[in-house]
């Protein structure tokens, strides 16, 4: 599984994991069953601590995204589709935070902010 860890993101190495691993399975890259690295494996693989990579896993274990079998290792729990149109909400919700944030520090009215969303989704 490649992750790509960046040491100058204000993330953290664990939060940066977690996203990638969330997102491979949320776009179906993982599938429900699949075998992921061990918590050694994946340390080794993206040049971190074991702990770092056990905090990964145990948070997406607590989200209900893997499901870990002592002896047996990691794997991919099966999502259903409420579950990922609810996690794409929040994640559209906390991108457009930032933007109503921009927004306002830029002095644009909600009027403005309102037209340029319709403008960018009526290109796509």
């Amino acid at each position: 599984m490649k992750l790509v860890i960046s040491t100058v993101s204000r993330l953290p190495i664990y939060e940066q994991m977690e996203n990638q691993i969330r997102e491979k399975i949320l776009t179906g890259e993982l599938l429900p069953g699949e075998l992921l690295p061990s918590i050694r494996e994946l340390a080794r693989e993206c040049q971190v601590g074991v702990i770092t990579s056990k905090r990964a896993y145990d948070d997406l274990c607590a989200e209900g995204l893997l499901i870990s079998r002592p002896g047996k290792g990691v794997y991919v729990s099966s999502v259903d589709s409420d579950y990922i149109r609810s996690v794409r909400l929040s994640q559209m919700t906390a991108r457009m935070k930032e933007l109503t944030d921009f927004s306002r520090s830029a002095g644009l009215t909600e009027e403005e902010m309102q037209e340029a969303l319709w403008e960018c989704w009526r290109e796509v």
